[in-house]
């Protein structure tokens, strides 16, 4: 099991220096990961000042060595492939390959979509990722490539430079359980990333569906979002890693406590068991 901390990009958690700090923080303390939400809206009562995670996550990547980062995740249909493949090369390279790419639909909960006038059809955006995804791989490849597809299109061309790590920067895919597509989805990258919280029988389930799924015997991450109280709160993670995750996303907010309260929490490390 490897332990990341994983926060929002708005409220006390949408200062790109801080957020620096604590990623060098959470470094120093033994964690594995630094993660971000990749929000450009948040529905609350009161405006919050918001961050842009990219940004951040150049920040964070200068005051780190070792963890990995990445956002977690980007909804890639609100985006332009290009664009991302651009910036996510760029802080392959800036952080010395350690960059994991997290992505989803993004969901048009805060009007993300609908406030500017897209579609917050989920179907759409569903077909937008893969082709999106298609896309991403073929710039990252450096080589001369082109694409036609429904919702994009690539004349040939050649993206260069090619990303660090290699074959590709590692993916790992959203998914909302029981909804099955996401989970499929998936199986044919490199991780699973659920939203929201589920019982370790239901992550159990969704990994056998995964192991089934797959035809590429490489290493696959399994990423579940909970909290702890310090280091020798290891009852989750433990249950969460017997049902097949490999991954213990720390959730960091102002919901579980004030930042002075969740900084003392990333200082204390990770759980050990």
């Amino acid at each position: 099991m490897q332990y990341a901390i994983y926060t929002p990009n708005y409220g006390d958690y949408g200062n790109p220096r801080l957020m620096a700090e604590l990623a060098h923080e959470a470094e120093e303390a033994g964690w594995d990961g630094f993660f971000t939400w990749d929000h450009i809206m948040w529905d609350s009562p009161t405006n919050l000042p918001m961050a842009d995670c990219w940004v951040m996550l150049a920040a964070m990547a200068m005051a780190t060595t070792r963890i990995r980062l990445g956002p977690m995740v980007t909804p890639l249909p609100r985006r332009r492939p290009q664009k991302l493949a651009r910036e996510t090369v760029t802080l392959d390279h800036l952080s010395g390959g350690r960059l994991t790419l997290g992505v989803g639909l993004g969901v048009d909960w805060f009007k993300e979509y609908s406030a500017f006038g897209e579609s917050a059809n989920d179907r759409q955006h569903g077909a937008m990722l893969d082709e999106g995804l298609q896309v991403l791989c073929g710039l990252w490849s450096a080589q001369k490539f082109s694409y036609q597809g429904k919702h994009y299109q690539v004349k040939e061309m050649q993206f260069l430079p090619a990303p660090v790590q290699q074959p590709r920067i590692p993916v790992w895919v959203a998914a909302m359980w029981p909804n099955k597509k996401p989970i499929l989805r998936a199986a044919q990258w490199d991780g699973i990333f659920p939203i929201g919280q589920i019982k370790p029988a239901d992550l159990s389930q969704m990994v056998a569906m995964i192991r089934a799924e797959r035809k590429s015997d490489a290493p696959f991450a399994v990423a579940y979002m909970g909290g702890t109280r310090d280091a020798s709160d290891t009852g989750g993670p433990s249950a969460y890693a017997k049902a097949g995750a490999t991954w213990w996303m720390e959730s960091i907010s102002s919901g579980r406590g004030s930042l002075a309260a969740m900084r003392e929490r990333i200082r204390k490390g990770p759980p050990k068991f």
